[in-house]
Formats: C-alpha cells, structure tokens, sequence
C-alpha cells in the first residue's frame, strides 16, 4: 500500500483504460461533494465546453482535497456526471490533457454516468470524489499511483 491507496485489479482481467477497478483505503477518508465547473473567483461557470467545465471540476476537486492536506495521488475514488456522453466522447482527447496535467498517470476507481441534468442549468460535468488521506503523511504528488491510460483511454488523450 502506497501511500493510504492500494490498487486492486482481478488476476486474468484486461487492464483498465482510465480507472482502477478497486482501490482499498487507510487512515483519514475525504468525501468531496460533486463540484462542477464554475470559477471560485467569480462564483460563475466560464464556459460552456465539455472538456473545459471538465478541468475547472478536476481543479475544484483537488482544490477540496488540498483544503484537507491531500494531492491528486490522494484520491480514490470519483463519480463523473455528463449531460451529454456525446460531447464527452468527442472532447476525449482535451478532457485527456486536463486529466495527465493535473493527476499525471493516477487513476481512480472511476464511474462516467449520463444525466438529464444538473442542478445548475449550464454545468455540464459534476465530479465527486472520495480521498485516502493517510495516516499524517504528506499529500502524493501526481503520477504515483497506479493505472493504465486516462479516462475514456486512447492514444494522447482520453
């Protein structure tokens, strides 16, 4: 176990593209609620593409994360929302980008889900998180966690 993660992949079962199948936590735990794609400065969502409400969610989440002491490396586990997987596959390869710059070669335990909608009417990804916090160690910087490829896997990008 590196760190309070422990990566869990079945004996036999095809790599994973852009997630864990299982990660086993220690110590403290972090629940981050969904956070969407808005600017913390003005309260406002800034755009309306995918992949760029995708990285301003990612920031929002690891945001919450350095808030209780933990990096990208921290986290275990996320749910990500779209209300249209149509426009998330075809942002794949910018929502790659955003994902390698911020987590580097971590993945999480992982699930994409389509919905109707979200709460705020322009937000068009939500993302929850949980963190492994540890036991009093220091935050893991990105890229020391296991993994395979971004999410939505592919070459250079998700």
């Amino acid at each position: 176990m590196k760190g309070g993660l422990e990566i869990v992949q079945p004996a036999g079962w095809p790599a994973p593209r852009g997630y864990a199948n299982g990660v086993v936590t220690r110590g403290r735990t972090l629940h981050v609620a969904g956070q969407i794609g808005w600017d913390a400065a003005s309260g406002e969502i800034q755009s309306d593409d995918m992949a760029e409400q995708f990285a301003r969610a990612l920031d929002n989440v690891l945001a919450v994360v350095a808030a209780a002491g933990g990096g990208p490396g921290d986290v275990a586990r996320m749910t990500v929302y779209v209300t249209d997987l149509d426009a998330y596959r075809a942002a794949r390869r910018a929502i790659g980008a955003a994902w390698r710059a911020r987590f580097g070669k971590h993945f999480p335990a992982m699930a994409l889900v389509g919905v109707a909608g979200l709460l705020e009417p322009r937000a068009l990804v939500e993302i929850e998180a949980v963190a492994a916090l540890g036991e009093g160690e220091g935050a893991r910087a990105p890229g020391e966690g296991e993994g395979a490829r971004p999410p939505g896997g592919g070459e250079g990008g998700a």
